[in-house]
């Protein structure tokens, strides 16, 4: 071990667990200054009229957050925790602390890319080293069949050919314990009203109480898997709309980085090698694997994601009076019952089932013809487990105008209600006015 010290940016990994970036550090340095910011821009309003963070998830990243400090401090270590640009606090710290170089995991969208590349900016005229990794996937860039450039742009292709010759590298160790500068400073969680953000209220209707952290994702993980056998029938009941066993809701942990894929993926080969292995536990796999894609096809189109057109290129066509039927939509307000229950579950709760998103997506952009990415915005706003690749890839699936071979995806709203809320539990649940 040098006599190195080497500061940990966390960002959306907000674990100990599987986490490249935490473990090198370790192994690199003598010294280990762990940091998260709380970046005042992802705290405010977007050019879509909504907010960046809404409050459930908010909360999560706090209850996160102080997950990993008790972790950290377990481990005879800390985590400093700041409120501000991180290219403009991190040179701060490392003047302050000696550090000689800085870890963190790349990103893949716009914005997080631009943020890490002014931090290199900043650490760049101290002639400090922003060193980057590779760890929100499943599968690791340079294990893939091809390269990012020539990702199929249909999901089938990709998957086919990953399943046949991608490899799935094993978890990170963890460190059991961690040196931290003998006068690294105090700091305190902000709290929600510190980040300009109301509390969440809790709606009892909630599918679960998603409570932040690395122990809490894990503990999800051993419920999901080994205390009650669910996965061996998610495929069977992943289309559920009430309650907390109808899929994993493993989202939210991963998409703050609390829960790591590959961890997952490890545990459901474990489980199927001791208990069974099935269409089900192939399913969840199947579904990390959609997860990775979004984020490669981030890396391979860039921001024509965030474009109207999308990365097709094609335009849609808008109502006249789209902002008043928007308006309708996100206030539960458009008439049809399951579009109206699935977005009221989205507002009390910061949760949608996968069935009610590609239902209320389908509705708002073909039926009511308002702009996507409205839609995905607001998304943006609500959900607990947002991350962009995943949202905005989701969203422009449905508009047809991302990595969708049929054009023209319309969900029959009518159909899909009868299917999967046959006896109008669902709409009962959330629209009792209506019985």
């Amino acid at each position: 071990m040098s006599g190195k010290t080497i500061l940990v940016w966390f960002r959306n990994d907000l674990r100990i667990h599987d986490n490249e970036v935490f473990l090198e550090a370790v192994e690199k340095a003598s010294l280990i200054v762990p940091v998260f910011c709380f970046d005042p821009r992802y705290y405010v309003e977007t050019p879509f009229k909504t907010q960046k963070t809404g409050s459930f998830r908010a909360q999560f990243i706090l209850e996160s957050v102080a997950d990993l400090k008790v972790s950290l401090q377990k481990m005879g270590g800390d985590l400093l925790i700041m409120q501000g640009k991180p290219e403009e606090i991190l040179p701060e710290i490392c003047k302050k602390y000696h550090v000689d170089e800085v870890y963190h995991h790349r990103e893949v969208a716009h914005e997080e890319t631009e943020i890490s590349s002014l931090v290199e900016d900043a650490l760049w005229k101290l002639q400090i080293n922003l060193k980057h990794f590779i760890g929100h996937t499943l599968f690791h860039k340079e294990d893939l069949p091809f390269p990012i450039k020539d990702i199929p742009d249909v999901f089938t292709t990709f998957r086919k050919k990953v399943e046949r010759e991608g490899i799935i590298r094993p978890s990170f160790a963890t460190p059991e314990k961690i040196e931290i500068p003998q006068d690294l400073e105090e700091s305190e969680l902000p709290n929600l009203e510190d980040l300009g953000i109301c509390a969440p209220v809790y709606d009892k209707r909630s599918v679960l109480r998603f409570k932040g952290g690395e122990t809490e994702g894990l503990n999800r993980l051993r419920y999901y898997l080994w205390e009650t056998d669910l996965i061996s029938s998610y495929k069977k009941t992943r289309n559920g709309l009430i309650g907390g066993d109808y899929s994993s809701k493993f989202s939210a942990w991963m998409s703050a980085g609390c829960l790591s894929p590959r961890e997952i993926y490890w545990e459901v080969k474990k489980y199927e090698k001791e208990r069974t292995a099935n269409d089900s536990t192939y399913w969840l796999i199947f579904e990390l694997l959609w997860r990775d894609y979004f984020r490669f096809m981030f890396k391979k189109h860039g921001t024509s994601y965030f474009r109207e057109s999308g990365f097709k290129g094609i335009k849609q066509d808008d109502a006249p009076n789209q902002e008043e039927l928007f308006n309708q939509w996100k206030n539960a307000e458009t008439g049809v019952p399951f579009v109206d229950a699935n977005m009221k579950e989205l507002n009390l709760t910061g949760f949608m089932s996968n069935r009610g998103r590609q239902n209320v997506a389908s509705f708002l952009v073909k039926d009511l013809k308002v702009n996507w990415t409205w839609g995905a915005a607001y998304f943006e706003e609500k959900l607990i487990d947002y991350n962009p690749a995943s949202n905005w890839g989701n969203w422009a699936y449905i508009a047809g105008l991302g990595n969708d071979p049929m054009e023209n995806r319309h969900f029959n709203i009518e159909k899909q209600a009868k299917d999967y809320d046959p006896n109008g539990e669902f709409v009962n649940l959330w629209l009792p006015e209506l019985t």
